[in-house]
């Protein structure tokens, strides 16, 4: 996933809207545009057909964000209200196409790695065992989010309020999301995810994704982190 500005791009999507400068007199100047990645995962944990099809629900949710955004851009401001708005409509909309884009990106990066392995050195095994008490014990509690999302994602996240990592469940793509927090580990539990290769065995797939994370591209996700602690333990004004 990436984001960022492209004049063509934004005036391809201004036809696919039908929205000129003409009629809004003004440019989709502050919209931002992001593209979606393919991924090629190479796993025997999940089948083509099932990555074909979460490829295109990828690709779909940048489609909607990128048009949100452009419509966003030229929406009417001065008629934002709690009852009956366009803008509130459109900026509900862009949490929830924003955050299952991304969420996406970073669960498709951090799975399917035949190699998995992590060492009690690394700093994710180091942070997590501090945090959790035991790496076995931020398993469990992985585990648990996964089986109690309601269609939604269990992520491991370091916290900017707590200064800590803990596990989330998040329902939907926009329901149940902490403040200050950036992802390190994310796991589709939708049923798109893995219905199709395990049917109604949740716990099965997740112990299988967790048995082919990618903890090299979690490693890189934890030292950001560990960075972004850093800037945070800074006095304000320095």
């Amino acid at each position: 996933m990436s984001s960022f500005n492209n004049d063509d791009v934004k005036n391809a999507i201004r036809k696919a809207l039908k929205l000129t400068c003409e009629e809004k007199n003004e440019k989709l100047d502050e919209s931002y545009v992001v593209q979606a990645k393919v991924y090629d995962l190479r796993t025997d944990l999940l089948s083509d057909k099932t990555n074909e099809t979460h490829q295109a629900l990828l690709e779909g949710y940048v489609g909607s964000l990128n048009a949100i955004s452009a419509k966003l851009d030229s929406a009417d401001r001065s008629a934002a209200n709690a009852n009956d708005s366009n803008f509130r409509s459109l900026k509900i909309d862009e949490t929830y196409n924003l955050n299952a884009a991304f969420l996406h990106a970073y669960y498709f990066e951090n799975i399917a790695d035949p190699n998995s392995k992590i060492t009690m050195d690394s700093l994710a095994y180091l942070r997590l065992a501090r945090d959790f008490g035991t790496f076995e014990a931020w398993q469990k509690d992985f585990i648990a989010c996964a089986m109690s999302a309601r269609n939604g994602w269990a992520v491991t996240v370091y916290n900017g309020f707590l200064k800590r990592y803990v596990n989330v469940v998040v329902d939907l793509h926009s329901l149940n999301v902490p403040f200050f927090t950036y992802p390190v580990i994310v796991l589709d539990c939708w049923e798109h995810a893995y219905f199709r290769d395990y049917l109604s065995d949740r716990k099965k797939y997740t112990f299988a994704m967790m048995k082919q994370f990618n903890w090299d591209l979690i490693e890189k996700r934890f030292k950001r982190a560990d960075a972004i602690n850093k800037v945070l333990e800074k006095p304000l004004g320095d």
